[in-house]
């Protein structure tokens, strides 16, 4: 097996482990929640930025339910930080929880927890691009993706959905490539993008 994917398999073996670790599935079902796994993780692109994200959807939508689930969250001793972004009125109409969790092996893990308003533009949108995504990744831009991204500096911030279009729509297969394409097409803010 190529050396990029067995890092990636492993890493995201560890991601499995923490999901398992601090119950989140369980913990927003008990509210009535729907709990869906999108980004790096649902497609299998998880590799050095150890980031989980869930999207999560509540009918009715109540801010306490929000709360209540993040309260028993952090009763997991691995969780040290929380925080919480209110974007009820913003147009992405939704509650963001970025909860931090501290491994065995002292690594830290963002999870991400955007809890959805149903009137949000964003309904189902993230889950349909995760699917889109999956379907056509072939063995060449998965490898491309992966590498690109683990190339990238931890401290760096560059959002997948950026690394996912520059190779699947515009054919980049390298860092030194990526960066040039990036700069040629700055984000501006939630890339709505679907392969």
């Amino acid at each position: 097996m190529n050396h990029i994917l067995e890092i990636a398999e492993q890493i995201q073996k560890k991601a499995w482990g923490v999901i398992d670790d601090i119950n989140i599935i369980e913990l927003w079902s008990s509210i009535g929640a729907t709990i869906n796994l999108v980004g790096s993780l649902k497609t299998g692109l998880l590799i050095n930025n150890r980031d989980i994200d869930f999207h999560i959807y509540t009918n009715p939508f109540r801010l306490a339910d929000s709360f209540s689930v993040i309260s028993r969250l952090a009763e997991n001793k691995r969780i040290k930080t929380i925080n919480y972004t209110n974007l009820l009125e913003a147009e992405d109409k939704c509650i963001e929880w970025h909860a931090f969790y501290d491994d065995q092996e002292g690594y830290s893990w963002q999870i991400d927890m955007i809890h959805i308003l149903n009137e949000s533009p964003y309904v189902g949108h993230f889950e349909n691009v995760a699917e889109r995504i999956s379907k056509v990744l072939t063995q060449e831009t998965r490898e491309a993706i992966l590498r690109i991204k683990n190339d990238i500096p931890i401290r760096k911030k560059v959002m997948g959905i950026q690394i996912y279009k520059a190779v699947i729509e515009n054919g980049i297969r390298d860092i030194d490539s990526f960066w040039q394409w990036k700069q040629q097409n700055p984000d501006g803010g939630i890339i709505t993008w679907i392969p």
